[in-house]
């Protein structure tokens, strides 16, 4: 009987830990909710959001971010004319990487 009861305890604080450090090896998570992509913005002025989670470090085309504690962030930057390409990228404290880009566009 005590066996079963070890090893239940074992299998159970196994799992915990799984369920625990799941989000450390699956690395960061990054979601741009504006702009979409192709976005054409006739002011130029672009309002940024979106989240990342388990960042260390957040990007936009090389300049860090700022960030909330959870992740979420929003700025509001002025493009000009033409085409331009925003390459968002976020890193755990790993080195793990991850990319995203949109595209937007600013009419003459």
């Amino acid at each position: 009987m005590t066996k079963y009861v070890t090893f239940a305890v074992l299998i159970s604080l196994v799992s915990y830990g799984l369920v625990e450090a799941w989000p450390l090896m699956i690395g960061p998570t990054l979601s741009i909710e504006s702009p979409t992509n192709n976005e054409s913005s006739p002011d130029g002025i672009v309002t940024i959001k979106g989240k990342a989670e388990r960042a260390a470090e957040l990007t936009l085309d090389g300049a860090p971010i700022l960030h909330e504690e959870d992740g979420s962030f929003s700025l509001i930057l002025t493009f000009p004319r033409g085409g331009s390409i925003l390459t968002f990228r976020a890193t755990d404290r790993f080195g793990r990487s991850l990319t995203s880009t949109r595209n937007i566009f600013v009419p003459g």
